[in-house]
């Protein structure tokens, strides 16, 4: 009866373990990894920006794709479009408003395999709103690296509307045209480290 009851626990303990121990956490390298954006600016030329302090952790199940999931935090003062004055009103009320809202987050809630590749579905929260969004993506890897760790690379890219996002600043043109677009191009490249 002991040993009876001994096997069922252990395969109740192997099955339980495989459920929720079959994703590999892996760590966003910041070193190796990019979030960059490009906006149109009087209506002729795209202006291309980047954020350079993010984190994040990706939980991978090879296996199995639906079982992984991603979370990621940006922050919002860290903006840079090479331009001083720019960033600096970028950061200000017109825009992102970081002393008040001084994280962008993305929380998946469901990665799926389609037939037209990868998307990982989750809220974006930007300027205190949150926003359900689809992520098309591509991975590469995992790999062994040089030193021995497990990377996997992740390649995607997105366009949202900033008024969505209650990011509304602009100036109308004597052409009709806006002096910032509405649409924000996105476009991750990210490197990842087990562990």
């Amino acid at each position: 009866m002991r040993n009876t009851k001994s096997i069922l626990f252990m395969a109740a303990f192997w099955l339980f373990a495989g459920v929720t121990f079959g994703a590999e956490k892996f760590t966003i390298d910041q070193t190796h990894s990019s979030v960059g954006f490009s906006v149109k600016h009087l209506v002729i030329t795209n202006v291309k920006g980047s954020f350079t302090n993010f984190s994040g952790t990706i939980m991978y199940d090879a296996a199995d794709i639906a079982k992984s999931s991603v979370s990621v935090t940006i922050n919002a003062e860290s903006i840079n479009t090479n331009d001083e004055g720019r960033d600096k009103h970028l950061r200000s009320a017109d825009f992102f408003e970081v002393e008040k809202y001084p994280e962008i987050t993305f929380v998946s809630t469901k990665i799926e395999k389609t037939e037209n590749g990868l998307v990982a579905h989750g809220n974006l929260t930007m300027h205190g709103v949150t926003k359900v969004i689809a992520i098309p993506f591509e991975i590469a890897g995992p790999i062994a690296d040089p030193w021995g760790k497990s990377r996997m690379g992740i390649e995607a890219s997105l366009t949202i509307d900033r008024k969505d996002f209650g990011i509304t600043w602009n100036k109308v043109l004597d052409s009709g045209g806006l002096t910032v677009g509405n649409e924000v191009k996105i476009e991750l490249n990210i490197a990842a480290i087990a562990g």
